[in-house]
């Protein structure tokens, strides 16, 4: 049966805050955190390399509004079949297919004008995060395993172009870590699209079973673990620091995963990973922990006149 969408729909006034939740703002928390990786490992905090990483950060906030509304209009249909998915705007009828339409090419010009304005650094990890979308919205979301890799992909390729933004060589293992973080998220919340609603609403996870996606989440795991242990260890721009803060660093990082594991696994979590990292006081008091720990290294091995003073006074 053929379904007719609106062409316009009423204005009210809810429609702005529609609009907004349209383009997903708390997602722009994975640009914020990812993009300027490059700056805690280089240490450039020159005005020009901020300013690059700031027009970096913009750009993948854009194309990341681009998409979600992109794939907003194309699953609006399933949307519909999904316990949480089928109050979206568009899924529910209160923004019409016309103004997404609108909205989203709006967004794209000023993508475009962005780019053309940018930095002169080279862009291409952005325009291939648009690309990889294009084909992710077309064909490769309905892919068993490709899915969550072409997803993944997306947040490495946040970190590569922070660093193109700065010119500095990428990072392998801080890329590594950030892909199989990422594919750990992206596994839990297919398991608890599985769990919530089944196929129906995604057609790929037909290709997937509750026991496959525990398996494919303790793999993610075990490479998200050595992978950042690794980087602290061998690339991390620690000094003479780096062992120290990879053993201190072991404890955090594993109980991290074994938290977000019994959030996945034991509690039916993970259906929202960035509301649930934001809001899980496990992970946000872990992550704070790590966080102070390798700011503190990273601080000391750049001024070793201060940690010489603090040796001394702690002598």
């Amino acid at each position: 049966m053929r379904v007719i969408e609106p062409t316009v729909a009423p204005a009210r006034p809810g429609q702005f805050r529609d609009l907004l939740a349209l383009i997903r703002p708390h997602h722009s928390a994975k640009a914020l955190l990812l993009v300027p990786l490059p700056l805690l490992d280089t240490g450039r905090w020159t005005l020009g390399a901020l300013g690059q990483i700031g027009w970096a950060v913009a750009g993948f906030i854009l194309a990341g509004a681009c998409v979600y509304i992109g794939n907003d209009l194309a699953d609006r249909h399933r949307d519909r079949l999904h316990p949480g998915k089928r109050d979206r705007p568009i899924a529910a009828g209160r923004i019409s297919v016309r103004t997404a339409l609108l909205l989203r090419t709006g967004l794209l010009v000023l993508l475009g004008l962005l780019i053309a304005a940018g930095p002169g650094r080279p862009y291409w990890p952005l325009l291939a995060y648009v690309v990889l979308n294009v084909a992710y919205s077309r064909r490769l979301k309905h892919v068993p395993l490709i899915d969550v890799g072409a997803v993944a992909l997306g947040f490495a390729l946040r970190v590569v172009q922070g660093y193109a933004a700065i010119g500095e060589p990428v990072s392998g293992w801080l890329v590594v870590t950030v892909f199989s973080l990422s594919l750990l998220l992206i596994v839990g919340k297919r398991r608890r699209e599985l769990l919530e609603s089944g196929p129906e609403h995604r057609p790929a996870l037909r290709g997937y079973s509750v026991e496959l996606t525990g398996h494919l989440l303790q793999l993610a795991a075990v490479l998200s673990a050595v992978a950042g242990l690794l980087y602290l260890r061998t690339e991390a721009p620690l000094g003479p620091y780096a062992p120290v803060v990879m053993m201190l660093a072991t404890p955090f990082a594993l109980f991290a995963l074994f938290r977000y594991l019994q959030v996945v696994l034991v509690e039916g979590g993970g259906g929202d990973p960035v509301r649930g990292l934001l809001r899980d006081r496990g992970l946000a008091v872990t992550g704070l922990g790590l966080a102070l720990l390798v700011g503190t290294a990273l601080v000391l091995a750049r001024n070793p006149a201060l940690a010489a003073a603090l040796l001394r006074e702690a002598r």
